[in-house]
């Protein structure tokens, strides 16, 4: 893990991160789908998964993928102390994750533009959530406001 994120400047379109794995466990899932609210029988009820569908395990709900895989790039450290703000994205769900899978992610930095204000940049990423098979279940494009780096002296 980095110690101090990339700032505006260190970000180099093209360049690519990936994240360590982590398996999302029904722990995950039932405390996601808990605090969320998502009382959806696909997530909170086992016979109506058995009865009616079509993976027959426990199924992790998008947001869930999205936080974890979020969390997942927090722990990198790119943007450690120098990631200013969330902006908003693009979020497309390509495959279920469910209980006992592995995921990880893709990051690659697609474009950056300077701001008006100079002590910062807007950064986009594009993000593929990838499981234990390397089959995408989640594709992403994220913009954030990233810290410039100190002016010269």
């Amino acid at each position: 893990m980095r110690g101090e994120g990339l700032n505006f400047e260190g970000h180099a379109v093209g360049a690519t991160y990936r994240t360590l794995g982590r398996t999302v466990s029904e722990t995950d899932i039932v405390n996601f789908v808990n605090l969320g609210g998502f009382t959806e029988p696909l997530f909170m009820d086992m016979e109506f998964v058995a009865r009616a569908s079509l993976f027959k395990r426990r199924a992790a709900p998008g947001a869930l993928t999205f936080s974890l895989s979020e969390g997942l790039i927090m722990q990198t450290g790119l943007i450690h102390g120098t990631g200013m703000a969330w902006l908003g994205g693009e979020i497309k769900v390509v495959a279920p994750v469910l209980e006992g899978d592995t995921i990880r992610v893709e990051v690659e930095i697609v474009d950056k533009r300077e701001t008006s204000k100079a002590d910062r940049g807007i950064v986009t990423y594009r993000h593929r959530v990838l499981n234990q098979r390397d089959e995408v279940v989640m594709e992403a494009k994220i913009q954030r406001m990233i810290r410039r780096g100190a002016p010269p002296s």
